[in-house]
């Protein structure tokens, strides 16, 4: 892992992933405040889930393994709301949370993926293969129920870390599962909890086409 440093963190009710970019409505005075001083800095900024708890006026609890978001576009409202659009960067490990003030901050490393063996990166490319058209397959029965697919043209990238990060963000699952593939130890972990993902959508979608 990298060195410590301190960064300010947005808790959220969701999971922001590596490779995802997602709108943030910024409305509070502290977070208000962030946004002005990350725009004047670096632009980065940390993401955790609160898993108890609300986004608004503290008292959260907040996970401990989150994502680094790097502001690409950011508006201002004449009321001093921030309208940003983010990216997940990179994922982080919270190490100390600091004092709220004025809005929260806390120590963070960076977490990257292991380096992987020659073998091990050719199981991981021979492994990705069959998680992307399970992948394909639940977006294809979902389609048909009506759910949104993916961007236009997308494809995945040939590096397997990245584009595990790439599936996660576009399959459909909730904040605990995206969790759970963002605190996996490494990127073989993170395919195996994928794959397995993927084939509960799978079921429940062909169960919820054959009830019509």
């Amino acid at each position: 892992m990298g060195e410590r440093q301190a960064m300010a963190m947005f808790p959220l009710g969701m999971v922001l992933l590596p490779t995802m970019v997602v709108p943030i409505h910024v409305f509070e005075p502290r977070y208000r405040k962030m946004a002005g001083d990350c725009l004047a800095g670096d632009r980065e900024f940390g993401v955790v889930l609160i898993e108890r708890g609300s986004e608004v006026g503290g008292g959260d609890v907040r996970t401990d393994v989150g994502t680094v978001a790097r502001i690409i576009e950011a508006q201002e409202f004449p009321d001093g709301r921030w309208g940003l659009i983010t990216g997940g960067v990179r994922r982080v490990r919270v190490r100390r949370w600091l004092e709220d003030d004025p809005y929260p901050r806390a120590e963070v490393q960076d977490w990257p993926d292991g380096r992987l063996s020659d073998e091990e990166a050719e199981r991981a490319n021979a492994g990705l293969a069959p998680v992307v058209a399970a992948w394909r397959r639940v977006l294809a029965l979902r389609s048909e129920l009506g759910a949104p697919g993916p961007p236009a043209g997308f494809e995945a990238s040939d590096d397997p870390s990245t584009a595990l990060w790439q599936l996660a963000a576009l399959s459909p699952l909730g904040p605990m599962d995206r969790q759970q593939l963002l605190a996996a130890a490494d990127a073989a972990q993170r395919m195996e909890q994928l794959a397995a993902l993927l084939a509960d959508a799978e079921e429940l979608a062909r169960a919820r086409i054959e009830m019509g």
